[in-house]
């Protein structure tokens, strides 16, 4: 069984034969199964076939990888994109004007990029573990209307990989009907680097969800929320989340600015409340 397995192995290496995902599983696996019945045998050259064996397990592993295809690998790279521009805004610590203080604490500050227009950033402390925002934040996504009055509500149309997702949101219409209903479609990706999470997003298009009747499709981007432990008291979270929306229409600027900063700070007392509703259910 062995030489027909390596002849099984020999044979894609020509190139009309590796780009056959199929074959290349089937021979790694098959090599696998033979290497593990020599190393049971008992004395011969158990080292060589340990380590044959290890790198047929990784190609093995490898090969069981998602492959994505053209469409999927765009908006992947939309997801990078997004959190590249968006921790590029973030970084930049000049020119930032305080838009509102709450009393706990909560400051939104805004400032005017030349290819983007006027952005928002909301910083606040949670006073949960992290795990317990990002869960509610990524994990538990498409439950959001139930606790943010500002979200109608959220649907994941497609996930690619781990980190990537397209999403379609609703956005509840604001106190007397100011802004009217509206609506997004974004691809959004995490990423999670030591003990700071990053989740970004920017609008997309995806031919799956169409402009809906009633709404107007609006656009966001780049956005991003970061999370990470307050360093004095890990047992607390760091919010800070970048805003960047047209809403589309004719909206004067000044309501929109008011909109929209009133929104991030709402946001952060309904977060708190959900994250220590859902403490104390656990």
């Amino acid at each position: 069984m062995l030489p027909a397995t390596f002849k099984l192995c020999a044979g894609i290496s020509y190139r009309h034969l590796r780009n056959m995902t199929g074959l290349r599983r089937t021979a790694a696996v098959a090599l696998s199964h033979e290497l593990e019945k020599l190393a049971l045998v008992g004395p011969g050259p158990s080292q060589w076939i340990n380590q044959v064996r290890r790198r047929s397990s990784l190609l093995s592993s490898r090969l069981e990888e998602k492959v994505f295809n053209e469409a999927e690998i765009s908006y992947i790279k939309q997801g990078q994109e997004a959190l590249k521009k968006s921790m590029s805004i973030l970084g930049e610590q000049d020119g930032w004007k305080v838009e509102i203080v709450a009393e706990n604490g909560d400051k939104v500050l805004s400032k005017v990029l030349p290819d983007i227009g006027k952005v928002f950033k909301l910083e606040a402390v949670v006073e949960k573990p992290l795990d317990r925002v990002y869960g509610e934040l990524v994990d538990n996504m498409e439950s959001m209307g139930e606790w943010n009055p500002n979200v109608k509500e959220i649907k994941i149309l497609q996930r690619i990989g781990n980190d990537t997702v397209i999403t379609h949101e609703k956005a509840a219409e604001t106190a007397g009907n100011i802004v009217g209903p509206r609506d997004f479609v974004s691809v959004r990706c995490n990423k999670r680097r030591g003990s700071t999470c990053i989740l970004a997003g920017m609008s997309t298009r995806f031919g799956g969800m169409p402009e809906q009747k009633g709404y107007v499709r609006a656009e966001n981007g780049p956005t991003c929320m970061v999370l990470h432990p307050v360093l004095e008291d890990p047992s607390k979270t760091k919010l800070t989340w970048l805003l960047s929306i047209d809403l589309k229409g004719w909206l004067p600027k000044s309501i929109i600015n008011q909109v929209l900063s009133q929104t991030q700070v709402d946001f952060a007392k309904h977060l708190r409340s959900r994250v220590a509703m859902s403490s104390n259910v656990s």
